[in-house]
């Protein structure tokens, strides 16, 4: 049996032994007066005497002593521990190393440096300590599970390899976890060896972890933290005299270091554009040494088919970091489809209502706008299915076709309705989105009203978002009154409150409802430039062609095209998947950054869809977290029930010992014990002095 104490500084109080034993030493032994006869025949001599102090009565004294020790003991808080049990296996250590392997650790020396920390950590263990290694990035990988075979550890360290992937500790921490319940009962520990980026907390919160599991970190980071990548890439088609042009527009984010002052002065850099292969466009561009510096190409010929597109800075090896893997950017700008719209008219046909809607859907190829026109009875369920946008001018679905069109909603279908002066006297019309309709504002007393856009990050206002005022000098003379629920999504209002422009989400599709005149009759808006953009924009994201991501980042994963039968898959890396489809498609987990091909059951020919992934770009950012932020959100359980608890700590022991209890009760009965003594035989007899009587001679009366 081992003793330790939970608070040592009380042993201090042992000094306090001396005051009984001071006690003692002050001690005087008092004479005792005799009665004697005449000394005046006796010769006077004189006596020398010396100075005793000693120590008389023993017993007392080591009772005393004894209580005071005991006294100090108990507030020191002893507890006892059984060596033997922590020299057994039950009692070693069962580490796990998490290692960071993603993209941000190829930085110069970084990886090798997580590597030597790794591997002091395993050599630190004593023999019979257990040791697991975990690699992950933004996913996690065992790479050696709990083992005494502290070489086998060192190999899978070894044999780590930055990839160009995320950051996420929540899955390497999970898988800690699991590999913890290998060793029932011993020291757990998880080791986090990584260069901390913030974009890895993302997951840590709300994570379980049992009580008595010891989480550190060891951070490693690269000489300096400046960095150059490529944040993001637009592409859009274009139409230039007749001719389908692409124009690309790269970001490029400069990363200072955050422990000295940023430069304002510009390096330059090649910035290339590559198109199916192709070399298709180089600018030099003097790129800020910190924020963002956007690169524009000049538009080049683009087939009709996807393109597969790298945007690159050359050269990499010139950043002081070393870290070169964000230099390039994939996407993949789809093929181009012609955009199908089934233009709803009143029975009427509107006049010359739709006229200004008819030229902007005209004009332009990205997309192409193919409009079909329909009354509201002849519209069908089936005519819906071949078609990406149902437009409603001034009309309500009809009865019949409500059923279909929430399916086509819900299915991934865009319908929007544009309220005018029809459906405003009307109350009770059937509209997409859930209104009322009070009447129609009349603007003319005022010189009309205007819009004012409440949500500017919406990606229906993407085309305005560097414009200060889009709609300034649109004049709405008449425009519907509606009345919202307080749910509804407004997007837009006029400039007295009113609703604009309201959405509503349903399944994979969407709905919009738009009051704004879209005719020459009620406004001025046609006639402005923003008219164009406006009408086209509002068509493609209604339909959800926007919705297509030029790229996706890793981690994320890609729902093959229905259409695509007994698919095959290459990776960026060259392995061939076929993935297999269940209620949900057939989806491949995007695990790699560069570019995913998919093919009609072989690889022979063209490949039938295209997905770019890219590392998201927070990796990109080297500036650390610090260390107290990695368990904010983690949750500590007092007992779990899928891992054994650890074994209980000192202070767990000495709360189910409390041996100061006992203690206390023995200091009080030696201090009972010590009274008793005290009081009892020889300790007891009581020295009088007897008075001298005043008979006595003078010499006799001094003697006594």
């Amino acid at each position: 049996m081992g003793l330790g104490f939970l608070v040592p500084a009380f042993l201090a109080g042992l000094a306090a032994l001396a005051i009984p034993l001071l006690l003692h030493l002050r001690h005087r032994d008092r004479d005792r007066p005799y009665r004697f006869p005449s000394l005046m025949f006796l010769e006077q001599l004189p006596i020398r005497t010396a100075k005793r102090q000693r120590i008389t009565d023993w017993p007392l004294l080591l009772l005393r002593a004894l209580a005071v020790s005991l006294l100090a003991l108990a507030f020191a808080r002893p507890v006892f521990t059984n060596q033997a049990a922590m020299n057994t296996d039950a009692r070693s250590r069962a580490v796990v190393i998490l290692l960071d392997r993603s993209l941000s650790m190829g930085a110069t020396g970084v990886l090798t440096a997580a590597r030597d920390s790794a591997r002091a950590i395993v050599r630190a263990l004593r023999p019979r300590d257990r040791v697991g290694v975990v690699l992950f990035d933004d996913a996690a990988e065992v790479a050696q599970r709990l083992t005494e075979n502290h070489a086998a550890a060192l190999a899978a360290l070894d044999a780590a390899i930055p990839l160009a992937r995320g950051t996420s500790f929540a899955p390497a921490v999970r898988a800690a976890r699991q590999l913890l319940l290998d060793a029932p009962f011993a020291a757990a520990e998880i080791v986090l060896v990584s260069d901390l980026q913030r974009a890895g907390l993302t997951g840590m919160a709300g994570l379980d972890l049992p009580a008595g599991v010891v989480v550190r970190a060891v951070a490693v980071s690269p000489s300096t933290r400046r960095n150059l990548a490529i944040r993001s890439v637009e592409a859009k088609r274009m139409t230039v005299d007749g001719r389908s042009m692409l124009a690309v527009k790269a970001r490029i984010m400069a990363y200072a270091d955050s422990a000295s002052t940023p430069e304002t002065a510009t390096a330059g850099h090649t910035v290339s554009l590559t198109l199916n292969g192709r070399e298709a466009g180089s600018r030099r561009e003097a790129v800020a040494s910190a924020g963002e510096t956007v690169v524009t190409f000049p538009p080049v010929a683009a087939p009709e088919g996807p393109v597969a597109g790298v945007v690159t800075i050359a050269p990499a090896l010139s950043e002081a970091n070393g870290l070169t893997a964000d230099d390039q950017f994939t996407f993949v700008v789809p093929r181009e489809e012609p955009l199908r719209v089934l233009l709803v008219l009143p029975a009427d046909g509107g006049g010359s209502e739709p006229y200004f809607l008819d030229k902007a859907l005209g004009i332009g190829r990205s997309p192409a706008i193919r409009v079909t026109r329909a009354s509201r009875t002849s519209v069908t369920a089936a005519q819906l299915r071949t078609h990406d946008l149902l437009l409603l001018w001034d009309v309500a679905p009809s009865k019949a076709l409500q059923e279909p069109l929430a399916a086509f909603v819900d299915s991934g279908g865009g319908v929007v309705q544009l309220v005018g002066r029809r459906l405003s006297t009307r109350g009770t019309a059937a509209t997409v989105v859930p209104v009322t309709m009070e009447g129609t504002a009349d603007r003319l007393a005022d010189r009309g009203g205007a819009v004012r856009i409440i949500r500017s990050e919406h990606p229906l206002f993407a085309p305005f978002r560097s414009l200060e005022d889009p709609w300034a000098g649109t004049q709405l003379f008449r425009y519907p009154r509606l009345s919202a629920p307080s749910n509804t999504d407004i997007l837009a209002r006029f400039d007295d409150g009113q609703p604009a422009i309201l959405e509503k989400v349903s399944g994979a599709g969407r709905a919009l409802l738009v009051a704004i005149p879209l005719d020459a009759i009620a406004g001025t808006f046609p006639l402005s430039p923003t008219y164009l953009p406006f009408v086209r924009q509002l068509v493609s994201y209604a339909s959800g062609r926007d919705a297509l991501p030029l790229w996706r980042s890793t981690a994320e994963r890609w729902a093959l095209p229905d259409t695509l039968r007994d698919p095959v898959v290459r990776t960026p890396g060259g392995t061939l998947l076929r993935p297999t489809a269940d209620a949900q498609g057939a989806v491949i987990p995007l695990a790699d950054a560069g570019l995913y091909s998919a093919f009609a059951g072989s690889t022979s020919g063209a490949a039938a869809a295209l997905m770019a992934v890219n590392v998201p770009p927070s990796e990109s950012e080297l500036v650390p977290i610090d260390t107290t932020e990695l368990l904010l959100g983690v949750r500590q359980t007092a007992r779990s029930d899928s891992l054994p608890s650890a074994p209980p700590t000192n202070a767990e022991r000495e709360r189910r010992q409390n041996p100061w209890r006992l203690l206390l009760f023995l200091v009080a009965a030696l201090l009972a014990g010590e009274t008793f003594l005290s009081t009892r035989g020889w300790r007891a007899v009581a020295r009088r002095t007897r008075p001298v009587s005043t008979d006595l001679p003078a010499a006799s009366r001094r003697s006594a």
